[in-house]
């Protein structure tokens, strides 16, 4: 799995039809290759960015299997197995070993509150209905409880998971993991951050990739941050991720008076990659509400700016 898990591996949105009750295939499609030929290392689907828990059991299918055959190969494709229990994230498990995923991406529990006992008990307990390699998801915001870096890294040497990727959006988070596994001699487990922001710091460390929601709208920008890092040229990578961090602005154009910001980020992405001519529609799955034709304008505006569309010569 070391050649697997590395790199850049965005977590893909999902596109929906205008009316949003149906996902739109060809999008998806175009979308798998516009992530492909921007140089990214896998491909992560099902995930928040993704809208997992807005899609029914039978979407989350259909995205799966049109990723992977559409895939064919040229890239990895993990997939999100996220659900409130140990019984359904297992449920989630056999079908996407059934729709030909390489790797499964399991949080703990949520809603109902979990003890890191419990917690424990649940990703053992997932481990062994996985014939696929099993990556631990860490997001507090969304999931209500922080992995610790000893559970994880009892996990790890256990052999219930393979890689981490933190979302927790600290920083203490990733040196904590990294420390972890560098005292247990866990040369194997891979290490992810899925912030966009300090991506350069984070490999720096040691981290061995990102898993970013901006990567649905500049891959290549994310794989030249990357490539750069690897290659031990600090000022490139800084300035790549300079340049990203002013376009992730699109996430905070929206509104937040009439929208979660959830929606004001998802919907940023969407309404890019509809710019970029990706995506037919930025529709969100329910409830979620879209950027107004002002708000898509200022991302218009941005993707300018980044130099992706307009005329103006991207970076690199």
């Amino acid at each position: 799995m070391t050649q697997v898990l590395h790199g850049v591996i965005p977590p893909m949105c999902t596109p929906l039809t205008a009316e949003g009750d149906a996902v739109d295939d060809a999008s998806l499609r175009r979308l798998v290759d516009h992530l492909v030929d921007g140089g990214v290392h896998g491909l992560f689907v099902l995930g928040t960015t993704g809208e997992v828990t807005g899609l029914t059991d039978a979407q989350r299918e259909q995205v799966l299997r049109v990723a992977v055959e559409h895939a064919a190969g040229r890239a990895p494709v993990l997939a999100g197995a996220i659900d409130t229990s140990t019984a359904r994230v297992a449920d989630q498990i056999r079908r996407a070993q059934d729709a030909g995923a390489d790797v499964v991406v399991v949080t703990a529990p949520f809603y109902a509150g979990t003890h890191p006992a419990e917690i424990r008990r649940h990703f053992e307990a997932v481990a062994r209905v996985a014939t696929v390699p099993v990556v631990a998801y860490d997001i507090p915001s969304r999931v209500g409880t922080k992995l610790r870096a000893i559970d994880v890294a009892d996990l790890a040497e256990a052999g219930a998971i393979v890689g981490v990727k933190d979302s927790s959006g600290s920083d203490v988070s990733i040196r904590a993991l990294l420390a972890a596994r560098r005292e247990r001699d866990l040369r194997d487990f891979a290490v992810f951050t899925g912030s966009e922001l300090t991506v350069d710091y984070a490999l720096a460390l040691g981290a061995d990739g990102v898993v970013p929601g901006l990567g649905n709208v500049d891959p290549a920008g994310y794989r030249r941050l990357y490539d750069s890092a690897r290659s031990g040229d600090v000022a490139a990578a800084r300035a790549e991720q300079d340049r990203l961090f002013e376009l992730f602005a699109i996430t905070s154009v929206a509104t937040t008076q009439s929208r979660s910001t959830t929606s004001a980020a998802l919907g940023a992405f969407k309404a890019a990659l509809v710019l970029l001519g990706v995506l037919a529609h930025g529709t969100l799955a329910s409830p979620g509400i879209a950027p107004d034709a002002d708000d898509v304008r200022q991302v218009r505006r941005s993707l300018e700016q980044a130099g992706l569309i307009g005329g103006v010569t991207p970076p690199g």
